[in-house]
């Protein structure tokens, strides 16, 4: 009797698991998919993205090894 009890009790314990695997990936997956829709929808209108947000490539200053280290200047908006 004490083994179905554990059986039943692991049972349970993987089943709250799934569920919370499951409700972490049904609120972290979605804010991925919408960050990079944003990225690639900011480049899409020739813009970069720098720091959570879209500016023009002129107002971004590049260091030797080609990668942005600041942009200035307002955020471009972007319809996609």
């Amino acid at each position: 009797m004490k083994e179905a009890a554990g059986e039943a009790n692991m049972t349970v314990i993987t089943i709250v698991l799934i569920g919370i695997v499951a409700a972490v990936g049904a609120l972290v997956v979605p804010r991925i998919l919408n960050g990079i829709e944003r990225k690639s929808c900011c480049q899409e209108n020739g813009g970069v993205w720098y720091s959570s947000g879209c500016y023009n490539r002129a107002n971004c200053s590049v260091n030797s090894n080609g990668q942005i280290t600041s942009c200035s200047g307002s955020q471009i908006s972007t319809t996609c």
